[in-house]
This record gives structure tokens, C-alpha cells and sequence, in this order.
């Protein structure tokens, strides 16, 4: 046996050996691309705000962050591949509520679990939900709309990004809430039941404010109230429903995970490297404009929210009566 084999023997049985072999594996990392997952089709609030912190981690961490689209199945299909990719750092699955908290509930065999089968990067916002109309409606206030909804005037759709997205559960939450009637009509994506209700196909949509903001700033919407509980700078002038609705607060989150035994070494990187982009102006600008609050948290706390949500979600989900498929 040679003297480098007998080091290498000696330090593995110290335990040393694991930890120089992990410090010179985040000394390496990353070493070429790393791919970002994304589980929603583009122009959706998820594909939008990835790209804002995806963009800017390219600048910190000197790799290129690449932008891999896997929409379908509200989430479900990106986060399956994500599951399955080799654990190695380069592989990360942009986590949100509905993809990771909200879809598997409505699956009576969900392909994966959102804490057992995925290592927490970290948390990097809090989107909140814009009750926007298509313009042909005549209404200005959230009192107005929920007294338009009850005269009975057809067609009334409500518009969501499909079955288990985070505006379809917010939208059918507002629905029990107000006890109104309303088609619901799901769509393949953010970006087509936004681009419904430019088109007049669809009334109204409880939907992320990324999704709608470019559309609310261009009057091609209007947007008439937000899930927050309180009135917020991110959107100067329009009320919270809680204001007519007392109680109602429903939002979402969004941040980064990977697949289940990525080294933690790894993982710090990433969580360092996020935190860093969040600070950039640039950074905030963009989300300031996408009505997005940035809430950056560290592995174990996003693991908490993400079981936290999976208790809201099943909640909210018996109570306004979604079935699993």
C-alpha cells in the first residue's frame, strides 16, 4: 500500500477524509452550467421571478444559470425530473407553494414528496395574488365586483393557471368566501390565463402578481384588490379584500431546492450565492415592479415553511372541497 492510499485510509477513519473531500468538492463547484428547473411555462409568475434571481446568480457565483422550462401538471411533471436528477449541485428545482404544496394534495398518488424527496436551498420571495378583470367589466372595488358577480351576468369565468395552481385554490378560496357563482376555467399556465383575460375570454383571475403586473401596468387589466392582509407599497391604491372580506390573506412563496443527498457544501454555496443576488438593485427593482416582496430564508427555515404549507394547503383544499385525481 502506498503512503498516499495509507493517508487517505487514515483520514477516512477519522472522519477528516469526508470533510477535505467536500471542501475540495465546493472549492471545484461549479465547475461548468447549472440548470434551474422550472416548473411552469414561460411568462408565468414562477418563470418570471426565476430569471430575475437566476440572472443575477449567474453574476455571483461565475456559471451560467440555465433556464429549463418543465411546465404541466401545476408543477408536478419539473418537479419529478427534478427528483430524479443526479444530486450533485447541478440540478436545482425553483420550489413554490402550488407545485410542492398545493398539486400533490390533489393527487391520489403524488410522484414525489415535497420535504422527503428534496434538500431546502432557500427562500427568496412571497408573491402575493392580484384580483384582476378584464376591462370590458364595469367595476373598480372589490364591493363592486362581488355585487357584479351576484346579479347573475353571464359569461363570469374565472381564469387559472390550471387545476392545483396557486390561483385556482386562491380563486376558489375567494369563491367560497364571497358565496359567488363562477365558471372556473383552467389554463395551461400563468401566461394564457393572463393573455384570457386580455382577450375578454375570462372575466377575472385571482392570480400572482408577476403574472399580472406587466398586464395591470399596460391597462390591458385592471387589477381591484390583493390577498395581503394589509395595504402594501408594492401596490399604492389598491385595497386588500380583507378590507371587505375580514380574514382573507392568501399568498404564496417561492424559492430553491435540489435533489434529495446534494452535499451540503453544495448547498451552502447556492444558499450564499442567492442571498447575495437578492441584495443587488437591479435585483430589487425588478421585483418591486412585480409586486414581490423579497423574504430570503436559510434551509431549515424554508423547510419549515414548506410544512407549514402543506398543513394550510390541505386545509384550504377540504374546506373549499377539491377532489384528488
Amino acid at each position: 500500500m502506498n503512503i498516499t492510499r495509507v493517508l487517505a485510509t487514515l483520514l477516512a477513519a477519522s472522519g477528516l477524509g469526508g470533510l477535505s473531500i467536500n471542501a475540495q468538492a465546493a472549492d471545484a463547484y461549479p465547475s461548468r452550467p447549472i440548470r434551474v428547473i422550472i416548473p411552469n411555462g414561460p411568462a408565468s409568475s414562477v418563470d418570471t421571478l426565476t430569471r430575475i434571481v437566476g440572472n443575477q446568480m449567474t453574476q455571483v457565483i461565475g456559471q451560467q444559470i440555465v433556464m429549463d422550462n418543465r411546465g404541466g401538471a401545476s408543477g408536478v411533471i419539473g418537479m419529478e425530473i427534478a427528483k430524479l436528477a443526479n444530486p450533485d449541485g447541478y440540478t436545482v428545482i425553483t420550489t413554490t407553494s402550488a407545485a410542492s404544496t398545493i398539486s400533490p394534495l390533489l393527487l391520489k398518488n403524488p410522484p414525489f414528496h415535497p420535504l422527503n424527496d428534496f434538500d431546502m436551498v432557500g427562500q427568496f420571495a412571497v408573491t402575493l395574488n392580484v384580483l384582476v378583470v378584464a376591462n370590458a367589466l364595469p367595476v373598480k372595488t372589490v364591493p363592486e365586483f362581488i355585487a357584479y358577480a351576484k346579479s347573475g351576468r353571464k359569461p363570469f369565468n374565472m381564469a387559472s393557471a390550471g387545476v392545483g395552481s396557486q390561483s385556482h385554490l386562491a380563486g376558489a378560496y375567494f369563491v367560497q368566501e364571497t358565496k359567488i357563482e363562477s365558471l372556473h376555467v383552467p389554463y395551461k399556465g400563468g401566461g394564457p390565463s393572463t393573455a384570457s383575460l386580455v382577450a375578454g375570454e375570462s372575466q377575472w383571475s385571482l392570480i400572482p402578481a408577476p403574472a399580472a403586473m406587466r398586464h395591470v401596468s399596460a391597462k390591458r387589466v385592471r387589477a381591484i384588490g390583493h390577498s395581503l392582509s394589509k395595504r402594501t407599497d408594492l401596490l399604492p391604491g389598491i385595497a386588500p379584500i380583507a378590507e371587505t372580506l375580514p380574514g382573507f390573506d392568501y399568498t404564496g412563496w417561492m424559492g430553491f431546492s435540489v435533489p434529495r443527498g446534494t452535499p451540503k457544501t453544495v448547498i451552502d454555496k447556492l444558499g450564499s450565492t442567492v442571498a447575495k443576488a437578492m441584495t443587488a438593485p437591479e435585483v430589487k427593482k425588478a421585483m418591486a415592479f412585480e409586486a414581490t416582496e423579497i423574504v430570503v430564508l436559510g434551509p431549515a427555515d424554508f423547510r419549515k415553511v414548506v410544512a407549514d404549507s402543506m398543513v394550510k394547503n390541505a386545509r384550504l383544499i377540504k374546506t373549499v372541497g377539491l377532489k384528488s385525481n
